[in-house]
């Protein structure tokens, strides 16, 4: 078999037009389009990265928000619960002065209650006692337990001092007046006389005297002088004592 050159000639330029043809219309296209979809590719990429790059820093933000929140959670808790502590204590200590102000009230009242109830107890008693006491000496009431008061008056009258003197003796000068001198029995006429002389030496003056008899002053006397008064009767040192007494309770 001969070998053609000619042949192989024209199949080597048949293989130059093919491969011109597959470069310029197949070939290009590709490496264009390989081109484009490893530009598309590496941007793809390169935005993933970015986005990556994105995300972890948003991720660091939102770590570092988290640990600032917490923080903050913490510090926040930490004054919310001293101010409980604080608001605590301070009702407490409110709750704890107003039960100190109630129970010192209860007991100032149940004090107040305690000695009005004594006071009342000792009122009592001692109008009991007094009550006692006058109906005893009511009956032990006589003439002559009124001899003996009559015996102390006269020594009385004898012994006043210079003020009460004086006193008389300014009461002695109201115009018109009149000495009045009651007993709880009737007095005989010695002792009208001699209570008429005593007073005449006190006042210096010669009054009119009234006499009555008075059975409420129990046993005793009882002589007025203008605004003077003399008691010297059981019913009124009764009530002097009674007086005194509960001017002592």
């Amino acid at each position: 078999m001969d070998f053609d050159w000619t042949t192989f000639v024209l199949e080597i330029i048949n293989f130059l037009i093919l491969v011109w043809i597959l470069k310029r219309f197949l070939y290009q296209p590709v490496l264009s389009v390989v081109a484009k979809r490893r530009a598309d590719i590496e941007k793809s990429l390169s935005d993933a990265l970015q986005i990556k790059k994105e995300a972890n820093e948003l991720k660091h933000k939102n770590e570092q928000y988290l640990t600032e929140w917490e923080a903050k959670k913490e510090a926040a808790q930490e004054q919310l619960n001293a101010e409980l502590a604080s608001m605590r204590e301070s009702k407490l200590a409110e709750l704890e002065a107003k039960m100190n102000e109630e129970a010192e009230r209860r007991r100032i009242l149940d004090e107040r209650n305690r000695h009005e109830f004594e006071q009342l107890m000792e009122e009592k008693g001692i109008a009991q006692g007094v009550a006692f006491t006058s109906k005893l000496l009511s009956r032990l009431a006589s003439p002559e337990l009124e001899n003996r008061l009559f015996l102390i008056l006269a020594e009385d009258l004898q012994k006043l001092r210079e003020r009460d003197k004086h006193a008389i003796a300014a009461a002695a000068e109201e115009p018109g007046l009149q000495i009045k001198i009651q007993s709880a029995f009737l007095l005989d006429t010695n002792k009208r006389e001699e209570l008429t002389r005593l007073l005449q030496e006190m006042t210096g003056k010669i009054l009119p005297i009234v006499f009555n008899t008075n059975p409420e002053l129990i046993s005793g006397f009882q002589i007025n002088i203008g605004s003077w008064v003399l008691h010297a009767n059981l019913r009124d040192e009764l009530k002097s004592f009674s007086e005194v007494l509960q001017h002592a309770g």
